[in-house]
């Protein structure tokens, strides 16, 4: 798990200024992945006390900019962000209750970066999402 300074030294690789919120939000979406930004901002106002929304959108615009957060929405979800990036995964969400969990690419070579026709792009990322029920709600509905 991270640290303050482990933060501190990301913020830093990418030529962020290290400034408290940005600290407090990094630190939120490695604890919290997949969390939307009403629940990273809950959790930072935990940890400093009064941020405003608006400030916590700005840093999770700048993090995500440089690429130490992910930000994906899957189609009728909100904006959620995490701190796993640059490794090409995917992931899953359950239909009833809309948690999201991450799955790994298939081994050896991506196969879903090879595109039946790439049309002449240079193809670096692929969003592939699985769609189900999750262990809770299957329990739940077949009970």
């Amino acid at each position: 798990m991270p640290t303050t300074s482990d933060f501190e030294r990301m913020l830093r690789g990418v030529a962020l200024r290290v400034t408290r919120p940005r600290v407090a939000v990094l630190s939120a979406v490695h604890d919290h992945p997949h969390a939307d930004t009403e629940s990273i901002t809950s959790v930072v106002r935990e940890n400093l006390g009064a941020v405003s929304h608006q400030a916590v959108y700005d840093v999770l615009r700048a993090l995500t900019d440089v690429g130490l957060v992910r930000r994906i929405q899957p189609p009728g979800s909100l904006a959620r962000y995490e701190a796993r990036v640059g490794d090409n995964h995917h992931h899953v969400v359950c239909r009833s209750c809309g948690s999201i969990a991450d799955v790994d690419c298939a081994v050896g070579a991506a196969p879903c970066l090879t595109a039946s026709d790439d049309h002449g792009f240079a193809i670096d990322e692929a969003e592939v999402i699985y769609w189900g029920l999750c262990p809770s709600c299957s329990t739940a509905t077949s009970s």
